[in-house]
């Protein structure tokens, strides 16, 4: 694959994402969070992979690299957030003891 179709679809990638996400109602984001959580995992993964696949001494091996990372790490703060926002959400739902002075 050339540079130029990696960058094409890395950059439509991210464009997708952003108007995807920003056409979401507030009341939706706590599920989706939830829901994510899998599809980002997906993501790490097959962001490794592709990082396993060029070699390094390439110039398109070198910036296959760094969008790979750069993929690794916005999947990864994703996950993070998701399970950030499903722990609180749970928490809603647990009952509440009272406490004795």
């Amino acid at each position: 694959m050339s540079f130029e179709i990696i960058f094409f679809v890395f950059v439509l990638g991210a464009f997708i994402g952003f108007e995807v996400i920003t056409k979401v109602p507030p009341t939706l984001h706590t599920p989706l969070m939830s829901g994510s959580n899998a599809i980002s995992g997906v993501t790490i993964v097959g962001a490794i992979i592709c990082l396993r696949l060029f070699e390094g001494g390439s110039p398109v091996g070198m910036v296959a690299h760094v969008l790979g990372f750069l993929a690794v790490v916005c999947a990864m703060v994703n996950v993070i957030g998701g399970f950030m926002v499903t722990d609180r959400m749970l928490a809603m739902f647990k009952s509440k003891t009272k406490k004795k002075d």
